[in-house]
């Protein structure tokens, strides 16, 4: 494998890193956003579960912005297609998360129990989209998505926004959503005490069962789902673009990677353990332990998902003989070396950053705190 074909596979497998930091932190964050009103009956309780990731949830963010810094510069065709097409998602998307630091600094700033209560709702509403259009823009992947390019490689969506909200984009939203509030239910679970620790606990069970149950469907659902396969392309790490390639749709498709290697079989098993033991390890009072099992369920479920799309990026439903893929819609080689060196610099700095606030921000979170603190959310 030549350079430029080894650079895309790195970006590729770093755009996955990226993918799973956001889904592990950021989603733990819009997770304790979902459950906030179910763990919390009162306002003091709220305030605990928000004070739980409040050293965290703004710095948390930046996994967000480096995927899609990522896609931007690595990928600028998957980038510039994607959020042409899914515009009327990305508003939403974009709103819903607007709502969330609104929330975080406006919610206790009055005392009115129905100003506090209108900014609960926004926390919850702006946890729980997020995450199941982070799911769903998955399941959309698998199914392929409807558009196509011109002679000039100018891109058009055929697509609607309510056809984006098919049975399997749901199933895999609501699978995001499941191990999202998995990771914000163990969270709690490390800062919390009492009743709001039972409550979380309880919780934490139910959405490992929930997630555990829609894999697997979704498994069995991709299974007998027609997938992409390349039949004709110039070749890896060649300059090309989508009008360069012939793909074929079969069933089964999906699964060829794991048939050539069955050692990519361990990354489904990898998320099931993952989902299983968080169960045990929640059930066991083990938040600590949960919280890397709930991770590690997340490593699984994006690994698998990337494994079996891999080459594909964004299959195209319209057009199959123009899908995008890792050969086909990357930067020239000179920019991915270029950003492999900043990556490499910067990813292990915010990692190192964001473990040291964690430890030094380690410890429960307590209601008779929270309530003499005027400056806590």
């Amino acid at each position: 494998m030549d350079t430029y074909a080894t650079l895309q596979c790195i970006w590729w497998l770093l755009l996955g890193v990226l993918l799973i930091a956001l889904a592990v932190m950021v989603g733990m964050d819009m997770g304790v956003g979902t459950i906030l009103r179910y763990v919390g009956r009162s306002d003091v309780e709220r305030r605990v579960a928000l004070n739980i990731i409040g050293p965290h949830w703004d710095g948390n963010q930046v996994w967000f912005v480096l995927g899609g810094g990522a896609v931007f510069a690595a990928f600028p065709l998957i980038y510039a297609t994607a959020f042409s097409g899914f515009y009327v998602v990305m508003l939403l998307l974009l709103w819903s998360m607007i709502m969330r630091p609104l929330g975080f600094e406006y919610r206790s700033k009055l005392p009115s129990q129905s100003w506090r209560n209108t900014w609960d709702w926004a926390l919850f509403i702006s946890g729980l989209v997020p995450m199941v259009v982070f799911g769903a823009a998955f399941g959309n992947l698998f199914q392929g998505v409807p558009f196509y390019f011109e002679w000039n490689v100018t891109s058009h969506y055929t697509g609607s926004f309510l056809a984006l909200l098919n049975p399997f984009a749901i199933l895999c939203g609501v699978l995001s959503l499941s191990l999202s509030v998995l990771m914000g239910s163990v969270t709690v679970m490390n800062g919390a005490e009492d009743v709001i620790y039972e409550r979380a606990r309880g919780l934490a069970r139910t959405a490992a069962i929930v997630a555990m149950v829609l894999f697997a469907i979704g498994g069995v659902w991709v299974h007998g789902m027609p997938g992409y396969r390349i039949a004709r392309a110039p070749g890896a790490g060649v300059a090309q673009t989508p009008l360069q390639q012939s793909v074929t749709h079969a069933d089964g498709a999906w699964l060829a990677n794991f048939n050539a290697h069955p050692l990519l079989w361990a990354l489904p098993l990898l998320g099931f353990a993952g989902m299983l033991l968080c169960l045990l390890a929640a059930n066991a009072r083990r938040s600590h332990l949960a919280w890397w099992l709930g991770a590690l369920a997340w490593l699984g479920v994006i690994a698998t998902a990337g494994a079996s799309l891999f080459p594909f990026l964004l299959p195209s439903s319209s057009t199959p003989d123009q899908s995008l893929t890792i050969w086909n819609s990357s930067s020239s080689q000179l920019t991915l070396a270029w950003m492999l060196g900043f990556a490499l610099v910067f990813v292990p700095l915010i990692i190192w950053y964001t473990s040291w606030a964690f430890y030094v921000m380690r410890g429960k979170v307590s209601a008779e705190r929270i309530a003499n603190d005027e400056h806590a959310y």
